[in-house]
């Protein structure tokens, strides 16, 4: 039989109550084990690559991009460390910063530490959790910077000028006034840039371009 795979774990929470509770609950798990705990501070860093976790748990997305560059020291010391964000709220924003910088585990605030454990053991074997919610953002940001590359590739610089313009809602009549052209210009473009991107009206052009309620930041690095 092989053997257990062990999940090691430092806990990294400002919170002390929920730091408390989760090495309680956490060190009951035969498959988990708690490595280390404390609050972020410059010195955390050190406590935790003297740890060697597999995975770090925080509850605060602000370590992340603090100035202190955790997520790129952890992993310049510890390439193969994964980090889990718990107590966190449903914003997709927020999601998207984090899975920008690497995060690989989401969990809610109202989560209950059945799941929290759950999301350790799953993150551990090489999987990533969010919530069933963002799992629809990820494939739209996906698709998005796909439908950007390609359109990038098959579209003129007049053509993507245009795209910038129904981006806006601009109807034929004022992109023409824009861009000091006829209507029926305007009109002869858009009919190419439907054909060339294969969209069936412009209104799923503007839906596939438009990033509204998006991190574009967030977004650029899930691309990277």
């Amino acid at each position: 039989m092989d053997a257990q795979v062990v999940a090691e774990v430092f806990l990294l929470a400002e919170n002390r109550l929920l730091r408390e509770a989760l090495i309680r609950i956490l060190t009951k798990k035969c498959d988990i084990r708690v490595v280390g705990a404390a609050a972020y501070s410059p010195d955390s860093q050190k406590q935790i690559i003297a740890a060697r976790p597999s995975i770090v748990l925080l509850d605060s997305i602000g370590p992340i991009f603090s100035e202190a560059r955790l997520m790129a020291t952890l992993r310049a010391a510890m390439p193969g460390v994964r980090v889990v964000l718990v107590d966190m709220e449903l914003d997709e924003r927020t999601f998207l910063r984090a899975v920008g910088q690497g995060v690989v585990g989401y969990v809610l605030k109202d989560a209950s530490a059945t799941e929290v454990a759950a999301t350790i053991r799953a993150v551990s074997a090489g999987e990533a959790v969010c919530p069933p919610s963002f799992s629809m953002t990820l494939f739209n940001v996906v698709q998005r910077r796909l439908f950007s590359a390609v359109t990038s590739r098959v579209l003129s610089r007049r053509e993507e000028e245009l795209v910038a313009l129904l981006r806006e809602r601009l109807s034929n009549k004022e992109i023409a006034a824009r861009l000091n052209l006829s209507e029926q210009t305007v009109k002869n473009h858009v009919h190419r840039i439907l054909r060339k991107v294969g969209a069936p009206d412009r209104l799923a052009v503007v839906d596939r371009y438009d990033w509204e309620g998006l991190d574009g930041r967030a977004a650029g690095q899930l691309s990277g």
